[in-house]
């Protein structure tokens, strides 16, 4: 070949390249390095947040809504005798669609021995157990109850988690509803499925009890697994003893306790299981307030409308929900637009899908925090990060569930800085994930919301229940007038 043809070819690969860098340019986020470290080999982006961020890429409208509703008013039909009074879109919260939450809670307070348990879905924000183990703490601190609740076998965040410790051995086979659209086997309530690979190395995950208040043992050890035509077994060793036990794996999800009562830790090894799907362990006292962390770095919520509902019922059978929190945002920014409407279309899908799943549950959506961008060489509020978290909101209105503006509870504009700067600090420089310090924070803020919303429900179930008690009937003295039978309350 000819120096002249070396040319062409060349020159062709490189006119090549560049239309290849322009088409993709119309899909990749506008700042692709973030201004902190961040570990790339664990960060992951869920497929159906990357197929619907290329579909808005070809839209012909790539501009921001204006939001003409923030002072829309919004009115609500009462509900079990009660009512809220009316909010604006701007100061929306949803109270009103947390009464069957508020009103199990209320049952708890006058009756102890009962239960009231939280799925609390998010991505990085809540890895660790960040921000819930703060939400778990405090409920259980008023209202009882002792326990981490659901664990999967393995997840990003087994190594720095300190609500319970988590080891597990290499050759577990894992499906995460992040990438895998056709499991094996349909997922868990944590999004994940897990096999044992165990026909060559024994298949094992060992757990102990962690430090956190209220979650200082494991209580009343439970697997959850699901459905195969083939059985196994799994030993537990708790001390010095090993329990055998066997896995019958006949319906959709099927439960197996390792042993009542509280322990410390223990291992499980499982043996000739590798076809049966295997979820995770369960650790409650079977009283107070129990809250299940189902954090997945890179989720934008979205996977969850892939949920099998027949699954999710059957865990919910066992497990009994009582509110499903939906904690997202993180991953859907920086995509090179401002108008989320796909995403509040997509999360309106996800919504419907928890209601399917979980008949009756009350649902919370918290939004996004502030996240901050250089502009001009200064760190300032994301310009997406706003119209995100309308969006956000929208579809927690449409869908009648509770809303938490993380943004403005932290500060609204400008605050990220604020929790980046401050000494100690709250927040890490990549000016989007809190540190120990502001998840806390974070967690007390939730909490302290949401229990605003159940302390105003007392008064209003107070009024209520005053207004319909029958009036007392007072007996007629001896001396006076005979009243009439039908005009005495009977």
């Amino acid at each position: 070949m000819n120096t002249k043809s070396y040319f062409f070819q060349s020159f062709a690969i490189v006119a090549l390249a560049f239309v290849a860098f322009i088409g993709f340019k119309q899909i990749l986020p506008d700042k692709i390095f973030s201004e902190g470290k961040v570990d790339s080999k664990n960060v992951l982006i869920d497929s159906l947040l990357l197929e619907s961020v290329a579909k808005d890429s070809l839209s012909v409208d790539g501009g921001s809504i204006a939001d003409k509703s923030g002072q829309e008013k919004i009115v609500y039909d009462a509900s079990e005798g009660i009512e809220f009074p009316s909010e604006t879109f701007d100061n929306y919260k949803g109270y009103q669609y947390l009464i069957s939450f508020y009103e199990k809670l209320y049952q708890l307070e006058q009756n102890p021995q009962g239960h009231v348990r939280i799925a609390y879905y998010g991505d990085s924000m809540t890895d660790g157990d960040l921000i819930v183990q703060d939400v778990r703490m405090n409920y259980q601190e008023h209202f009882g109850g002792n326990g981490v609740g659901f664990v999967s076998i393995i997840s990003e965040s087994s190594a720095s988690r300190g609500s319970v410790k988590t080891l597990f051995s290499k050759n577990w086979k894992i499906q995460s509803y992040l990438n895998v659209k056709k499991p094996t086997s349909p997922f868990g309530v944590n999004g994940h499925v897990f096999f044992a690979n165990d026909k060559s190395n024994t298949t094992w995950v060992q757990y102990e009890a962690g430090l956190n208040k209220y979650s200082t043992s494991l209580d009343n050890p439970t697997l959850f697994y699901g459905r195969s035509s083939k059985k196994g077994n799994v030993n537990f060793i708790i001390g010095k003893d090993t329990l055998r036990k066997n896995l019958s794996p006949n319906n959709l999800v099927n439960s197996l306790k390792v042993t009542s009562g509280s322990i410390k830790s223990f291992k499980a090894n499982f043996i000739h299981a590798d076809s049966i799907p295997i979820f995770g362990f369960n650790f409650d006292n079977g009283i107070g307030v129990h809250v299940d962390n189902f954090s997945q770095r890179g989720n934008s919520g979205l996977p969850i409308s892939m949920f099998d509902a027949n699954v999710m019922q059957a865990f919910n059978n066992s497990l009994k929900y009582d509110l499903v929190i939906l904690h997202y945002g993180t991953n859907v920014l920086n995509y090179g637009t401002k108008n989320y409407s796909w995403y509040q279309k997509g999360m309106t899908k996800t919504v419907n899908k928890i209601k399917e799943s979980f008949p009756g549950v009350s649902i919370l959506i918290v939004s996004t925090a502030d996240k901050s961008t250089k502009y001009d060489l200064e760190m300032k509020t994301d310009s997406a990060v706003v119209p995100l978290m309308n969006a956000q909101k929208r579809y927690a209105l449409d869908t009648e569930s509770g809303f938490v503006n993380l943004y403005t509870l932290m500060g609204g504009d400008g605050s990220m800085v604020k929790w980046v700067d401050e000494s100690p600090a709250k927040a890490n420089k990549d000016y989007t994930h809190f540190n120990q310090r502001g998840a806390k924070a974070i967690g007390n803020l939730l909490y302290s919301q949401l229990n605003k919303g159940y302390e105003e429900y007392k008064i209003l179930r107070k009024k209520r229940d005053g207004s319909v008690k029958p009036k007392a009937i007072r007996k007629p003295k001896a001396d006076s007038v005979s009243v009439k039978k039908d005009s005495v309350n009977e």
